[in-house]
């Protein structure tokens, strides 16, 4: 099969590789559409350990199942495997199973590639009336969805519903979708960048902002640089909340001080349960997350490209989809 293989840092080479053979309870599942997630670009950059060089990214997928039982079956993917029985998986938290897997990280392959095999637990139908570019979305949206869930959980019911989205890329857009179909009715998006900025207001109806300024009492970082913890931290009201998805750096711009003095809580996300994915899925599938339509699709074969043109900000839509088939 053919696929776009990370070589090293800001080096990606597309051919011919292997492709997976389905374990026992898998299904081989030809991907037909695959987006391009941020950890992706973090990787391509080598900023992150977990995906060391040579390695198939790529996790935000929706295909055909082929062959097997379910053989035809559309559907997209849910890329975090889990044991299914640990204390975590039990009680609904799959995203915190100790042994957790994802596509994209050893030791499985990722979805920049025309085949990948999953297993049965990790796939959810897709009706005949949605794209597979659509379901693709799943996965960033389901991230989205898991922290405004959570975020609004932790906000104090005296509180306006009011927000601020830090990064208008797709986990951001996303968050802004999920706020709003979950009751939130006033939400500003931030993006520096004027391109995307202006896609998010002309294409998508989104208002935003270059710097934004005020006090907020949910805001929501889909960047996760320590310039936008220093606006996160300065912006929430007292007894707020930041919910912190972006995993752009490490360290730095928290102000501990505030926080504990203005009880305002932070709160960590990673991915979400498999309650979240199917909600997320089912949210896309009725329309509750609107058109959609803000994705810009491109052959595999030029996904060295696409990532050159991201890293240089020269894209304005907040996802690119890669075809593997084009």
């Amino acid at each position: 099969m053919k696929a776009l293989v990370y070589d090293g840092i800001e080096d990606l080479g597309y051919r011919e590789v292997d492709a997976p053979v389905p374990a026992q309870g898998e299904h081989l599942v030809r991907i037909e559409a695959v987006g391009i997630c941020g950890s992706d670009m973090h990787a391509y950059l080598g900023h992150d350990a977990r995906r060391p060089a040579p390695l198939i990214l790529g996790h935000e997928a929706a295909g055909t199942v082929e062959g097997g039982p379910r053989d035809g079956a559309r559907v997209t993917i849910n890329p975090l495997v889990t044991c299914g029985t640990c204390p975590a998986c039990a009680s609904g938290r799959e995203n915190l199973c100790p042994s957790r897997q994802i596509i994209s990280m050893p030791p499985r392959e990722g979805a920049f590639a025309q085949y990948v095999s999953m297993p049965e637990v990790n796939l959810v139908a897709v009706p005949e009336s949605v794209p597979l570019a659509m379901a693709a979305l799943a996965e960033p949206l389901a991230v989205s969805w898991h922290a405004a869930k959570l975020g609004l959980a932790a906000l104090h019911p005296t509180m306006e519903r009011r927000a601020l989205v830090l990064g208008g890329g797709a986990i951001g857009l996303a968050a802004a979708l999920a706020l709003r179909a979950m009751g939130v009715p006033d939400i500003t998006v931030a993006e520096p960048n004027d391109a995307r900025r202006a896609f998010l207001t002309d294409c998508c109806g989104e208002r935003t902002v270059v710097t934004p300024q005020g006090s907020y009492p949910l805001i929501l970082d889909a960047v996760g640089f320590q310039a936008t913890r220093v606006t996160a931290s300065a912006l929430a009201e007292p007894g707020g909340v930041i919910v912190h998805v972006g995993l752009g750096e490490d360290m730095g711009g928290l102000d501990i001080r505030r926080l504990t003095l203005q009880e305002i809580t932070f709160v960590g996300t990673y991915t979400y349960t498999a309650q979240d994915f199917r909600d997320t899925a089912g949210a896309i599938f009725d329309g509750r997350l609107g058109p959609l339509d803000w994705t810009e699709p491109r052959p595999l074969s030029q996904g060295q490209e696409a990532f050159r043109d991201l890293r240089q900000g020269r894209v304005a839509s907040p996802k690119i989809i890669l075809d593997p088939w084009a």
